[in-house]
């Protein structure tokens, strides 16, 4: 079959993507930014993966679509977003059943959430449920796949219960942690997705997945320390708030604010499978949910998560048209060059600039980052809680620590990074191994006096930190942590 995969880039996408070319289609994926996508990993299928570059925010960026499409899965979703995710969700849907109607496509397929129309529900849930409305009004046979908690390396709800099981002792519990889900293993979730594709019968019905267990959210908690071999403590509380534990699950773990409210307002609706009609179509061995986790566990010990959630770029606040320009702002900003010789082999350099920041972090003053990021943190912004997708390898889209990669080119020697920490201004980081010399660049355009006035209350700690930090990176950062 010749499908269409949207989100390609997204954290369902990636895992989807291998398991349709395994299985031999054809693909045409659909992706925001092409530099972002790992080309290098899908080299072998040839010419069975083109990759087109479109934003169904922007309809007029979208390129026609390939006619002789079989089947098209809608992947999209604005939840970490923040502001009217609602809007952006419907108006992506109509764009992409729009952009549909000049092909052959017989069949979308649709991952969204797991929900009981018979109860109010979270914006989020209600915003999921209306896109399958816009998606059947296209008049193209639908399948819903509709899936509680997924369980798998780099998902927002498996890392956030990861943050909260490795780094509190005691946890403080709000209500929403006895209410009711069905996690279901990322596996599984591919098996489904790429089973109903082989059975016609499926088209036009709505399915519900989900795992062989029925858990109340602190079960999952409980279940990631038993399988870490760790000792955890509940302290019931009655008072947090939705928006309350919205701050509280922000300052502990991961995630950004907006999806920290979504998630919180979603955790207030029951995710429980409602009938199993799935299971005679499609009808993988699932598999029960400390085993999922113990399989999450795994690849992120290996550094084998081939997606992340915080690695979209809605996740952070970079502005796509700063990937586009490339080159750092060179008027009205204000900026720090270290030039230094190289005292380590170019490769040893190299290695520990692709190597910066995450469980490795910084070459010099880690106090001053770490404090940064802590800062950050209470004013809103990403921290340093983010890490990095792989220890000593970077590609252009990778989040890393507050920063975002624009630019990561080893051949070259070039990698540039864009804050994406709250700040009075726009802030680049820049580093060229030029023949013997490390060029390393801090650029800041402010915003106003106030930006200006951040910039000067900062450069004593510049003057300490970025001479040190340049000396090291081209000694080969020896101290690094490994």
């Amino acid at each position: 079959m010749h499908l269409l995969l949207t989100g390609a880039n997204g954290y369902i996408g990636l895992r989807l993507l291998p398991a349709l070319l395994d299985a031999g289609h054809r693909v045409t994926a659909v992706v925001r930014d092409r530099r972002r996508f790992p080309a290098n990993d899908f080299a072998a299928a040839g010419e069975r993966l083109q990759v087109i570059e479109g934003d169904f925010l922007k309809p007029e960026t979208l390129p026609a679509f390939p006619p002789d499409l079989d089947a098209a899965y809608y992947l999209l979703h604005s939840m970490g977003s923040g502001g009217d995710f609602a809007a952006s969700e419907e108006a992506t849907a109509k764009s992409f059943t729009d952009a549909l109607k000049g092909t052959n496509c017989r069949r979308i397929l649709y991952l969204g959430g797991l929900i009981d129309e018979s109860r109010p529900l979270s914006p989020h849930l209600k915003s999921r449920l209306h896109v399958e409305g816009v998606l059947r009004e296209s008049g193209i046979p639908l399948t819903v796949l509709r899936a509680s908690i997924i369980v798998g390396s780099g998902s927002a709800s498996f890392e956030i219960v990861r943050d909260l099981a490795e780094k509190l002792p005691v946890m403080v519990c709000p209500r929403w942690v006895n209410t009711r889900c069905q996690p279901i293993a990322i596996r599984n979730v591919i098996d489904y997705l790429t089973g109903v594709l082989d059975c016609p019968e499926t088209a036009g019905r709505t399915f519900d997945i989900g795992g062989p267990e029925v858990l109340r959210y602190r079960d999952l908690l409980e279940g990631y320390a038993a399988v870490r071999g760790l000792k955890r403590w509940f302290l019931p509380v009655p008072f947090l708030s939705p928006k309350l534990s919205s701050w509280w699950l922000y300052l502990m773990t991961s995630t950004t604010f907006p999806l920290a409210r979504a998630l919180v307002d979603s955790m207030k609706n029951e995710t429980v499978c409602r009938d199993d009609s799935i299971r005679g179509h499609v009808a993988p061995p699932l598999l029960a949910y400390r085993e999922a986790v113990d399989k999450a566990l795994a690849r992120v010990a290996q550094n084998r998560v081939p997606s992340s959630w915080f690695d979209a770029l809605n996740a952070g606040s970079l502005d796509p048209r700063f990937v586009d320009a490339i080159q750092v702002p060179q008027h009205g900003v204000l900026t720090d060059e270290q030039r230094v010789p190289l005292t380590a082999p170019r490769e040893a350099v190299l290695d520990a600039i692709w190597s910066l920041g995450g469980q490795n972090g910084w070459p010099a003053m880690k106090w001053a980052w770490r404090l940064r990021g802590r800062i950050d943190r209470l004013i809103g912004g990403t921290g340093l809680r983010r890490g990095r997708r792989h220890p000593n390898e970077l590609r252009p889209g990778d989040a890393l620590d507050f920063w975002r990669v624009l630019v990561a080119d080893r051949r070259r020697g070039r990698l540039m990074l864009y804050a994406e920490m709250k700040l009075p201004g726009e802030a680049w980081l820049e580093f060229r191994v030029e023949g013997e010399t490390l060029r390393q660049t801090a650029t800041f355009r402010p915003h106003g006096l106030s930006g200006r006035a951040y910039w000067y209350a900062v450069l004593p700690f510049h003057w300490l930190l970025f001479p040190s930090m340049a000396k090291r990176l081209a000694a080969g950062f020896a101290e690094r942590r490994l």
